[in-house]
């Protein structure tokens, strides 16, 4: 029942999840598919996130996530849940992304292969 409100809603923090899950799902292929041995790993931030429309059971939704602005030691994403039963947006949520040192347990300065990558598929526009 943790996965739904009293009014039979998709809960609040599984948009959370979903959006976690995309912003994984991105640096797992910016790293070729390793993801887990990097010593630098993202972290997130901060978040928001905007409920447009309920989502309900049964659903299938599409996130779409996007790097809005790279700035010197982090991200701005914006992702979007869409419904395909009710074929719209029913969440956008913000999110800022930092690096970590894993092993430092510290914040690390945003690794250029990251930046590069951004900047490979994005272009110049994220760069604010």
């Amino acid at each position: 029942m943790g996965n739904m409100d009293a009014a039979l809603h998709v809960n609040n923090t599984v948009y959370l999840r979903w959006m976690e899950s995309a912003r994984v799902e991105m640096f797992r292929k910016m790293q070729g598919g390793d993801f887990k041995s990097s010593k630098i790993v993202p972290i997130l931030a901060w978040q928001d996130c905007k409920y447009i429309f309920p989502v309900t059971f049964p659903d299938t939704v599409i996130i779409n996530l996007d790097i809005i602005e790279l700035m010197e030691d982090s991200v701005l994403c914006e992702g979007k849940i869409y419904s395909t039963t009710h074929d719209r947006i029913v969440a956008i949520s913000k999110s800022s992304l930092k690096a970590y040192d894993s092993e430092a347990l510290k914040k690390h300065d945003f690794p250029n292969t990251w930046r590069k990558s951004f900047l490979d598929f994005y272009g110049d526009s994220i760069l604010k």
